[in-house]
């Protein structure tokens, strides 16, 4: 039986299922990057707001890369995850599959694919 603990989003706070059950499985916040410092939030997030936080360092880390600091940036020697977050590492346009730069600095070179949000 998984029995998902209740929670309030420290941002939000609505209640949410966190994914941290009563038998210590893991949350589903594991599947996002490990980007935040355990003193930049209160408590834990809601998805949504989770996702956004995400999104937002993200959007403030890669601002600071220049073609010069991509190689060997700080994204290309995080853990590497099994699965792809949409909004995260991707969005769709045309029905399309389009790499944001974090998806490029996670693989930490050139695939030479002349990619749209290419880093490098």
């Amino acid at each position: 039986m998984n029995t998902l603990k209740v929670k309030h989003c420290s941002a939000c706070k609505m209640p949410f299922g966190c994914g941290d059950s009563v038998e210590g499985k893991e949350c589903w916040c594991n599947d996002f990057p490990p980007i935040f410092n355990p003193f930049d939030i209160e408590d834990c997030l809601c998805s949504n707001c989770f996702k956004t936080a995400c999104s937002d360092k993200i959007d403030e880390f890669v601002a600071t890369i220049t073609p010069e600091t991509a190689i060997g940036n700080k994204a290309s020697f995080l853990p590497e995850t099994a699965s792809i977050i949409e909004g995260i590492d991707y969005y769709f346009e045309d029905g399309n599959y389009v790499f944001k730069p974090w998806f490029h600095l996670k693989r930490g070179h050139c695939c030479k694919s002349d990619c749209t949000h290419c880093p490098y």
